[in-house]
C-alpha cells in the first residue's frame, strides 16, 4: 500500500432543512483529515467511516452542495445519523 492510500482522509458534510442537498465543507487528508475528525467528535458530531464516500466526496469542491448522483449514498447516511439521534434521545 502506498503512502497515498494509507494517508487518512475526512470529510464533512452540512444539511440544513429547506436546502436541497447538504453542502461540503470541509475535506482534508492526513493531519488535516485527523483535526477534521477531532473537531467533530469534539462537538459531539457523528464521524461515520466509508472510505468510498469520503473518497467521492474528495473530489467535489468545498461549499458546494453535494450532486444528485450521491443523493442516495448522504441520504442513507442522514437516515443513519437521525437514528441514532433519536435513539439518544429516548434514553
Amino acid at each position: 500500500m502506498s503512502d497515498q492510500e494509507q494517508k487518512k482522509l475526512a470529510a464533512a458534510l452540512r444539511y440544513r432543512p429547506g436546502e436541497a442537498a447538504p453542502t461540503l465543507v470541509a475535506k482534508g487528508q492526513g493531519l488535516l483529515a485527523e483535526q477534521i475528525i477531532a473537531t467533530a467528535e469534539a462537538a459531539g458530531v457523528y464521524v461515520h467511516q466509508s472510505r468510498e464516500l469520503v473518497s467521492l466526496l474528495m473530489q467535489l469542491d468545498l461549499d458546494r452542495e453535494i450532486p444528485p448522483k450521491l443523493y442516495q449514498a448522504v441520504a442513507e447516511l442522514l437516515a443513519w445519523v437521525y437514528r441514532l439521534e433519536s435513539e439518544y434521545a429516548r434514553r
